[in-house]
């Protein structure tokens, strides 16, 4: 019966092994790049993107108490509940301006 572990003596041709002379030809990023796409654009490639991007009007989060039925009859519409919770409460506002 054949092992599912790889033998870590074999060499795979494809990826061959790293080794000290390749780690010394390497050179960063930002150098090939902008040889390859110009400065401006591997400066914007290269630059960290952490997260999502920042919205104009974030939700906010708030605790809020509302009656087990109401939950209920929400949660019971599946994933995206509270989406929909919002939107009613947003229509709500559209036909009774505060």
């Amino acid at each position: 019966m054949p092992t599912r572990k790889p033998d870590p003596e074999r060499l795979d041709d494809d990826a061959p092994e790293a080794t000290d002379a390749w780690f010394a030809q390497a050179r960063p990023a930002t150098d090939v790049l902008s040889h390859l796409m110009g400065q401006e654009a591997a400066a914007e490639l290269v630059a960290p993107k952490r997260g999502r991007p920042p919205l104009a009007e974030p939700k906010e989060h708030v605790n809020l108490r509302l009656d087990a039925d109401i939950v209920r009859a929400f949660r019971s519409t599946g994933a995206g509940w509270q989406t929909r919770l919002n939107q009613v409460l947003r229509e709500w506002l559209r036909s009774h301006p505060v």
